[in-house]
């Protein structure tokens, strides 16, 4: 189901029906529109950012690529009281092929921010998965 994204839950909920279903318009509203993700590149020591539009060319490149995703939301490990800055952990599972399968456990580190239509959405990610 659809979440209307009026609490923060409803954001981790679409977020996941946005990965089971390869839906893009869905993803891309869980994002603000000053969307920025990063991650730490290790093998050259340098944090990598972009914006959403990045985001979403990559989001679709890994859906059309892609036969099945699998989201699993874990626990929140810490979360500010008025719920702006959550880390999360998760696990992934992306099947390119029935024998081209790659798992991604990792946290999310997400600051959201409640827009003038009352909807959450992610304003900041950063990627700490072991991929």
């Amino acid at each position: 189901m659809i979440s209307d994204q009026t609490n923060v839950d409803g954001v981790f909920k679409n977020f996941q029906y946005a990965y089971t279903f390869k839906d893009t318009l869905i993803y891309s509203n869980l994002l603000s529109k000053n969307f920025i993700f990063s991650y730490r590149d290790y093998d050259k020591s340098v944090d990598v950012s972009w914006g959403k539009e990045e985001e979403m060319r990559v989001t679709n490149g890994l859906f059309l690529n892609s036969q099945r995703l699998d989201l699993t939301w874990n626990n929140i490990i810490s979360m500010t009281s008025d719920s702006t800055h959550i880390i999360r952990s998760f696990n992934l599972s992306i099947a390119f092929n029935p024998t081209d399968i790659i798992f991604i456990d990792g946290k999310v580190n997400i600051t959201l921010i409640k827009e003038n239509d009352g909807k959450w959405k992610i304003i900041n990610w950063i990627d700490e998965s072991n991929f």
